[in-house]
């Protein structure tokens, strides 16, 4: 008996601790992708059959006034928008001549579109993923506005890159790779995703500008969460008497536009991760599927509410970002067959578009099981 109550209360603690978190997360980051695609493909007047936060068998749901049936489904992990003509919910090229479709429904069908109106419908998942990282953002840097320091260097740690490469304390960073810095944090961003590439570096040192060189070394370190993570450093800190740390406000307007350039920071950071971890330059223990978003989503929770939501917003702009690779059966595989039919002035071959739709898949389901592999295996 007595095994069996610790079993049950532990089961309960993981529910509350990380089961609700997750389902949180997930839920938001999932639906407002789906709700870009809804409103958008309404707006240009295409018919929806079916609104699902998950997959699988329905668990509840009602139709609305227009015959939308609104659902949640039995397996949490995404969910889908279908339209007059798809039979399926990934809306593969070859289920839409399977359906008949009544004089009415033709006058709404996905397919049957302008490519336009298609490619605007489906753009809008990844963008409304965007968008809620950007409201998330802004919230957050008006609230609390942003803790930065001056771009200056107190220390060089010995034998590390930066000595090396001649790093002097009192130097202060102008460029990185070319890139103006206004911040040490600035720096930061600049160099740890680029471990073992030589990057050039425009230093102040007292009135005259030097260039220096240096490739950043692999350290582990870990994050806010708790996360092991692999990050790159030339090996220079900044303290408080150089770096003068302070914390800035922002209005309203600035810190949209604040968030705005956060939001295409990590997007360009996501896409050099990709890149690098293409040509093995990346460690595959970074990727993680459901059950690090779990445990990421357990962490934040305890960190507090606003840790949640920033992993919200984290995860949306990922989800946005990874959605928009030319890859079928994601809409970025579909707005590549957009921008062909546009070009050609009329739609990819239904034999062609079939072949690489299944390559695709196959794709995607291989990257899903490589995630699921870290999740449960670990490295």
């Amino acid at each position: 008996m007595t095994d069996f109550l610790t079993t049950f209360f532990s089961l309960d603690n993981i529910l509350i601790t990380t089961i609700i978190p997750f389902l949180f997360v997930l839920t938001i980051v999932v639906f407002v992708h789906e709700m870009g695609h809804y409103l958008v493909g309404r707006w240009c007047g295409i018919g929806v059959r079916e609104f699902s936060i998950g997959f699988g068998p329905e668990l509840l749901g009602f139709n609305d006034r227009r015959g939308t049936r609104w659902k949640l489904s039995a397996i949490p992990l995404g969910g889908y928008v279908k339209f007059v003509g798809d039979m399926s919910v990934t809306s593969d090229p070859g289920a839409q001549d399977t359906e008949v479709l009544s004089a009415e429904e033709k006058k709404v069908a996905f397919h049957l579109q302008p490519v336009w109106k298609r490619a605007a419908t489906v753009v809008a998942g990844p963008l409304f993923n965007f968008l809620l990282t950007i409201a998330v953002f802004a919230v957050m840097f008006s609230i609390y506005g942003r803790y930065i320091s001056d771009p200056t260097v107190a220390e060089v740690r010995p034998d590390s890159p930066a000595a090396i490469a001649g790093f002097q304390p009192g130097d202060r960073f102008v460029t990185v790779d070319g890139r103006q810095v206004q911040t040490f944090g600035d720096v930061q961003r600049l160099v740890s995703g680029r471990a073992g590439d030589a990057i050039a570096f425009v230093m102040m040192r007292g009135s005259e500008e030097v260039t220096l060189t240096a490739t950043p070394e692999v350290v582990d370190q870990t994050d806010a969460l708790g996360n092991a993570i692999k990050v790159g450093v030339i090996g220079v800190v900044n303290n408080e008497e150089l770096g003068q740390p302070r914390q800035i406000t922002f209005g309203p307007v600035a810190a949209v536009g604040e968030a705005v350039k956060e939001t295409g920071h990590i997007i360009v950071r996501t896409a050099q991760f990709l890149q690098r971890f293409v040509v093995g330059r990346e460690d595959r223990c970074q990727l993680g599927g459901p059950v690090k978003i779990a445990d990421m989503a357990g962490r934040a929770a305890a960190l507090g509410f606003e840790w949640l939501v920033q992993l919200v917003a984290l995860l949306s702009v990922g989800i946005g970002f990874l959605n928009l690779l030319p890859i079928p059966p994601l809409d970025g595989g579909h707005l590549a067959f957009y921008g062909v039919e546009a070009v050609m002035r009329r739609p990819v071959s239904e034999r062609i578009m079939e072949m690489v739709y299944r390559i695709g898949l196959l794709l995607v389901l291989g990257f899903m099981a490589f995630v699921f592999w870290n999740d449960i295996f670990g490295c």
